[in-house]
């Protein structure tokens, strides 16, 4: 049990480490040069990296006028928390079979 909570640690904190890079690689293109779309940022938020996401929206001040990932983000940032927590609380027994 001991290491599959380290390896969802350390999971988290690389899933976060690579939204941080995305966004700030976003804030440094130019608008006519993104090839980034919202899918991909969803997809990342989806994976775990939803906080992450969404407090660099408000440090780099991006795409904060973007309805669909001020709504999305947050709700997947809770979802990411509540299964972390459900996961580390009850040892991983959902996983054994």
């Amino acid at each position: 049990m001991f290491i599959l909570t380290v390896l969802l640690i350390v999971y988290v904190l690389a899933v976060n480490f690579y939204a941080f890079l995305m966004m700030k690689g976003l804030k440094e293109q130019k608008a006519e040069e993104q090839k980034l779309s919202d899918g991909k940022l969803a997809l990342t938020a989806a994976l775990g990296g939803a906080i992450t996401i969404y407090v660099c929206m408000f440090v780099f001040k991006y795409r904060l006028n973007n309805l669909f990932l001020m709504i999305v983000v947050p709700v997947l940032g809770a979802l990411n928390l509540w299964l972390w927590f459900v996961a580390i609380r009850s040892g991983f027994g959902f996983l054994r079979l």
